[in-house]
């Protein structure tokens, strides 16, 4: 830290030049692409369609907006748009906006250089500082984003009339960094128009200042595609300067959409209990809120979040644990009757078509059900069930459900015969947790799929010809 330049005089003897930010982030991009080092840690299922547009956008120096519904990673992405950044940079100490020391560019800024000279102190800022993001509501105003007559200026005997009064805001605040505005369809017209301003024409008017700022931003947005694209939403001019419109997407591979639940899902754990998630449970959860972005009885306009998989992984992680603990168990794996208890999570994440009272538990009920029947035909072919079935058929009966621990299900396996070759597609071995869940999951998709009946009564489900 000693050996950086203090002064603008220091900084002008090491040589320093400045860069326009992006040409900073083009330079930093073009090195981690040189290096195949990756450029957006933790955000998966985009290297083939938003990641390269992104690359392009940021190599031609074009301000982006993303447009996705909610749960695309779109903040997360801007977020990590900081990371291209230089590490750190010089400003002018004790000025208002991040200031070029060598050329600034407000009047508190050019006459701090002339009465100090080479003396004027510098600071050093960081990435996090060179970042600043705000949510567009309706009641944002002007001097949210541009600036405002300071009061408190005026009161200290300065004329309405000397640029020195205003007050910057957020943007002018972000000079030489990465501006993001979220839902810019929210912004009113006329705060629109001021965004307008700074993007292109580098001037704004703030009660009747005419104020040039050759501002050096980034200006990064998100929205909505519905409301994007409604006339009477967002102003056409302010559209036209966003050189890359990037369409984000929900994972399109299931295995994705399992890899993101598992690395954001947190913590489920208990000392003494280990919980072992089969992976055919995980297909279920994802598949869960793939059928939901297909249904009818979902409203699509919004989408259903990556966060509804997160959700319901961790709550079906949790109730599982809940269960061993009740039943003193050291291991547990989720099963068919755990996934039940995922509806609060999913609920608040689905808006539905219907607004029928308990419409939301039976959805929530039928996307289970869907869930599971595509997963169980991936793994078994019923044609090779039916001396399974035949068993329940010459008067068997199976009790199972929460009320159960893992080791009961050694008995309940010994009583259908052939149950054991039956579960070998799920490669179970000799995990009694395992066994629980297979069992569950075999004899839930021989009912669903209209080979056994099932009667619930209370947390035990029965399974009979």
């Amino acid at each position: 830290m000693t050996d950086k330049a203090a002064t603008v005089g220091e900084l002008r003897e090491a040589g320093y030049r400045a860069k326009s930010v992006r040409e900073e982030m083009r330079d930093n991009l073009i090195g981690r692409l040189g290096s195949g080092e990756a450029l957006f840690p933790g955000i998966l299922g985009y290297e083939e369609t938003v990641e390269p547009a992104l690359v392009n956008a940021l190599l031609a120096g074009q301000d982006v907006i993303f447009l996705g519904e909610r749960g695309q990673a779109k903040s997360r992405m801007i977020r990590q748009l900081a990371g291209l950044l230089d590490e750190e940079i010089p400003v002018l100490a004790e000025v208002e906006i991040h200031e070029d020391p060598l050329s600034p560019i407000s009047v508190e800024g050019r006459e701090r250089l002339e009465t100090l000279g080479d003396a004027a102190p510098i600071r050093w800022v960081g990435r996090e500082e060179r970042y600043a993001e705000k949510l567009a509501t309706p009641d944002i105003t002007i001097a949210d984003l541009i600036g405002e007559v300071d009061p408190i200026k005026v009161a200290e005997g300065r004329y309405l009339s000397d640029e020195l009064t205003l007050h910057f805001g957020l943007v002018p605040r972000t000079n030489r960094g990465i501006f993001c505005i979220n839902e810019l369809p929210d912004l009113a017209e006329r705060i629109q128009v001021g965004l307008l301003n700074v993007m292109e024409e580098r001037d704004v008017q703030i009660r009747g200042f005419q104020v040039r700022l050759p501002l050096d931003v980034l200006v990064v947005a998100s929205a909505n595609p519905e409301d994007y694209t409604n006339r009477g939403r967002i102003i056409t001019p302010l559209k036209d300067r966003y050189g890359a419109q990037i369409r984000t997407h929900y994972p399109e591979e299931l295995e994705t959409e399992i890899a993101i639940a598992k690395q954001e899902a947190r913590s489920v754990e208990a000392p003494g209990c280990r919980v072992d998630c089969p992976r055919y449970m995980e297909e279920i959860i994802a598949e869960v809120t793939r059928f939901a972005r297909r249904s009818p009885d979902v409203s699509q306009r919004s989408g259903v979040s990556v966060r509804a998989t997160i959700a319901c992984y961790e709550t079906l992680l949790a109730n599982a644990l809940r269960r061993a603990i009740a039943s003193g168990e050291s291991r547990t794996a989720p099963r068919i009757c755990d996934l039940y208890h995922i509806a609060p999570a999913l609920q608040g994440k689905l808006e539905l078509e219907s607004v029928d009272d308990g419409a939301d538990e039976l959805i929530v009920e039928k996307l289970i059900h869907a869930a599971i029947a595509v997963v169980f035909g991936r793994y078994f072919n019923i044609a090779e069930l039916d001396a399974v079935v035949e068993q329940f058929r010459t008067g068997l009966a199976v009790e199972v459900g929460e009320q159960l621990a893992s080791g009961d299900y050694a008995g309940v396996v010994q009583r259908i015969e052939g149950a054991q070759e039956a579960l070998q597609p799920l490669e179970i071995g000799e995990d009694a947790a395992g066994l629980a869940s297979a069992v569950e999951f075999l004899l839930e998709g021989l009912h669903l799929n209209k080979r056994l009946n099932k009667d619930s009564i209370g947390r035990a489900a029965f399974y009979r010809a």
